[in-house]
């Protein structure tokens, strides 16, 4: 079981003991019970979310559970209490809310890790090929600055450096890439003028966009004056991101691009 499902777990558990403890022991009122457990969820998960932020997406789904939770708890002890049944509007009402927050906890979990093998092997075919297949979808942020203001501003300062100082760069494989096979890539820096940019330091990054742990980092070496390549392999067919940095003294200028590669 993923961290998410378990911690979903775990915290739904707690809200159904503490509205059943205080609805059997504390004699409290079923909705008045709810109330508070739901008040004190708030009080309690917010701040430990912002403290130790999880994300947009799974902080809402905690919340958001934690909360139905509750008010089923509220709404089901209630109706036994007074010894009538669920009125057949709220309790679809709220199934549905708990049906799409459930199910949106599932697929943020089976994005970050993946389906369970066993899972996996009853729902989908074995591929008739070696190629690599995954269920996993995070996500990829190259250059994640929105997170904090003093990096977004820093990078903005260095887009702007970067526009003043007018270098020509022009990247690109020398032949087709297959997968497996390492094919020459190249880049030729120049200047606003035309002239060579010589003595560079220039590092990439291929980034695949489905996961992160097939990301390839490469460095390219100077050939000729301004001229930087080497050799680069990639492991899986398909689009591809690139970050290109191209570093020389203090002066830093970055390329963002896409490419493809094709099957063997």
């Amino acid at each position: 079981m993923s961290h998410l499902l378990l911690s979903l777990a775990v915290g739904v558990g707690l809200i159904v003991l503490a509205n059943l403890g205080l609805v059997r022991f504390a004699r409290w009122n079923a909705k008045q019970a709810a109330a508070v457990v739901a008040l004190t969820t708030v009080g309690l998960y917010v701040p430990y979310g912002i403290i130790r932020w999880p994300g947009g997406d799974v902080f809402a789904i905690h919340l958001g559970i934690y909360l139905l939770a509750s008010l089923a708890c509220g709404m089901l002890l209630g109706a036994r209490a007074d010894d009538r049944g669920l009125h057949w509007g709220p309790a679809t009402l709220t199934g549905f809310f708990i049906f799409v927050a459930v199910t949106g906890a599932v697929f943020v979990s089976v994005a970050e890790r993946g389906l369970n093998p066993t899972l996996w092997s009853w729902l989908f075919p074995e591929p008739s090929d070696q190629r690599e297949v995954t269920s996993m979808f995070p996500g990829v942020i190259a250059r994640d600055f929105h997170k904090k203001e003093a990096l977004y501003n820093q990078y903005l300062q260095q887009v702007e450096r970067q526009r003043q100082r007018g270098w020509q760069v022009h990247k690109g494989w020398l032949n087709e890439p297959i997968v497996g096979q390492a094919a020459l890539f190249r880049a030729t820096v120049q200047t606003r003028d035309g002239a060579p940019v010589t003595g560079a330091t220039v590092d990439g990054q291929f980034l695949r966009p489905s996961t992160s742990t097939l990301d390839v980092d490469f460095n390219l070496t100077e050939t000729a004056p301004g001229v930087y390549e080497a050799p680069v392999s990639l492991p899986v067919a398909g689009h591809w991101n690139l970050v290109l940095q191209i570093r020389k003294g203090e002066e830093l200028h970055e390329i963002q691009a896409n490419t493809r590669v094709e099957d063997r």
